[in-house]
């Protein structure tokens, strides 16, 4: 085509120094829009008319009628971080969830047609998906004990359940959800204070209960033992004053200070 039109061209100028008619050459002005150039992944769409005809993947130099219309799209990976936005959780708590999703054009056809705007809608989508997701799952188990998944704990059974969302919305679309995962999971602002309070509780409490059998075991053992050495005997009373001064030792959370008796045990 490109040595047509050319040839076109030369035979429009010899017949126009002839005859004045410039018939040829105007043939050859309409055809040289025909030519366009896809890149390495992107596509041109063509339409005849309003008659969708097809569309062009492999790369290269191409001609086609002058009259189509044609409409270029990428078929590049490409990916977007979607900003923290406020959900609400299994049990209602809010949290601030921000995700990244990676995503490319499978279907020209529908991603020309189906939609008004592709891009526009990839995002739509996939932030309508983070609030479905996000009320599947509890935060944490805290509050929900029975839950195996949660969306701190259970990342990767969750990342799972996104992507699943969104390609089911972005099917229609003709658009191939490659990757998504969550970027940024935080209580949100208005109850972060209390939670991290309540974990913190919940930290101390479990510590606590480790010292307390941790030292029950030790005073146990160091009974038995005098016991066993024959060291001294205990009464009732003796045992519980000891018990208790062992226990205060072992489970305080600040050096012990020591009190000398300069009376007697005995009295």
């Amino acid at each position: 085509m490109i040595l047509l039109i050319a040839v076109l061209f030369i035979i429009s100028l010899l017949i126009f120094k002839q005859t004045g008619m410039i018939f040829v050459g105007v043939l050859a002005a309409v055809s040289a829009p025909g030519f366009f150039i896809v890149e390495p992944n992107k596509a041109m769409v063509l339409l005849l008319f309003g008659d969708y005809k097809g569309s062009v993947k492999a790369n290269g130099f191409y001609w086609v009628i002058p009259f189509m219309t044609k409409k270029k799209i990428s078929l590049r990976v490409r990916n977007f971080e979607n900003k923290p936005v406020k959900v609400n959780d299994k049990i209602g708590n809010p949290v601030l969830i921000g995700t990244i999703v990676v995503w490319q054009v499978e279907d020209t056809f529908k991603a020309t047609f189906d939609v008004d705007d592709y891009e526009n809608f990839v995002h739509l989508q996939s932030d309508a998906a983070i609030r479905k997701m996000a009320g599947l799952y509890p935060y944490d188990n805290f509050e929900a004990e029975e839950a195996e998944i949660t969306l701190r704990s259970g990342v990767e059974d969750v990342n799972h359940s996104l992507e699943k969302e969104i390609s089911e919305r972005l099917h229609h679309a003709g658009i191939k959800v490659i990757e998504a995962r969550i970027s940024h999971l935080a209580y949100s602002s208005e109850i972060a204070s209390a939670m991290l309070q309540r974990q913190q509780a919940t930290a101390i409490v479990a510590a606590r209960q480790k010292i307390v059998e941790g030292a029950v075991g030790m005073v146990e053992m160091a009974l038995a033992d005098l016991k066993l050495k024959e060291i001294i005997e205990f009464d009732d009373d003796k045992k519980a004053v000891m018990v208790s001064n062992l226990m205060v030792v072992l489970c305080s959370d600040k050096s012990a200070s020591p009190v000398l008796n300069v009376g007697t045990l005995n009295q």
